[in-house]
């Protein structure tokens, strides 16, 4: 039961946060490293990402795979939270204390792990 609220959770926030990415797309241009390229689209694909593959957990047929690509989205975005860290970039406007951005960082391995439960398979193998 813990794992399928956790699921629905993880569901909830990948999908809300990919729909930010088109109602917000500045706020997550600004978090952007100037050595990345075409920060607006960078923005609308991993937008795409996060919503595609939160929606994918919802199904079996589909949780692996949306697993799989949550883990990648949070490595992709690692670098535009440790720029946000390095630069003190404000999150949409809103100044926010530089421990707390700096928290985020180890932040992105709980967010791996938890994705990551959703790989493995649900059954017990009996020997």
């Amino acid at each position: 039961m813990v794992k399928l609220i956790l699921r629905w959770l993880l569901t909830v926030a990948m999908v809300a946060a990919g729909i930010n990415h088109f109602v917000s797309p500045d706020t997550y241009i600004a978090m952007m490293p100037d050595a990345l390229p075409a920060h607006r689209v960078l923005v609308y694909l991993s937008g795409i990402a996060e919503t595609a593959s939160g929606l994918g957990l919802i199904l079996p047929a589909t949780r692996k795979l949306a697993a799989w690509g949550l883990i990648l989205v949070f490595v992709a975005v690692f670098p535009a939270n440790l720029n946000m860290a390095l630069n003190d970039v404000p999150l949409g406007g809103s100044s926010i204390p530089s421990w707390a951005l700096w928290a985020r960082l180890p932040l992105q391995l709980v967010f791996i792990a938890w994705a990551w439960w959703f790989t493995r398979d649900d059954r017990v193998t009996k020997s």
